[in-house]
């Protein structure tokens, strides 16, 4: 069954939930994972990958755009069409709604930050896999 992880920004953190999708993905892309990080837009997903080179100084996590880069070769992979081929290790959701091909994933991380609209579609997403059985952790970020 896909673990389920939400990740809080809390009030005093710096940051929003794309910095903190980017930092996510650098640990985990070191711990040899493979990542699908689903956006809600195509203007999310090219913010996402521009800032996974700019984030941190001298930091480089291998990424490409879903539809524009080799998927075998290319560990962390950015889209917002649902169009995840083969993927099933990590999720990074950054949508405001649960992605229908969440259960594929192993893990699920779902990434909340400060704004109104976040908070609450990200309250109910927590319902959604509450609701369903799914195992869920939640890890306040400071």
């Amino acid at each position: 069954m896909t673990q389920v992880d939400f990740y809080v920004l809390e009030e005093r953190a710096m940051g929003n939930r794309f910095t903190l999708a980017c930092r996510l993905s650098e640990k985990i892309y070191h711990q040899g994972r493979r990542i699908y990080i689903h956006t809600g837009s195509e203007e999310e997903s090219r913010h996402m990958d521009r800032l996974l080179w700019t984030f941190r100084q001298g930091s480089f996590i291998p990424h490409g755009m879903a539809n524009q880069c080799d998927p075998l070769a290319t560990p962390v992979i950015i889209s917002h069409d649902g169009e995840t081929g083969e993927e099933q290790d990590v999720l990074i959701n950054l949508d405001n709604q649960v992605p229908n091909f969440f259960s594929r994933f192993e893990r699920v991380a779902e990434i909340i930050d400060k704004e109104p609209q976040v908070v609450t579609a990200g309250r109910e997403r927590f319902r959604f896999y509450r609701d369903r059985g799914y195992p869920l952790n939640k890890h306040d970020i400071k």
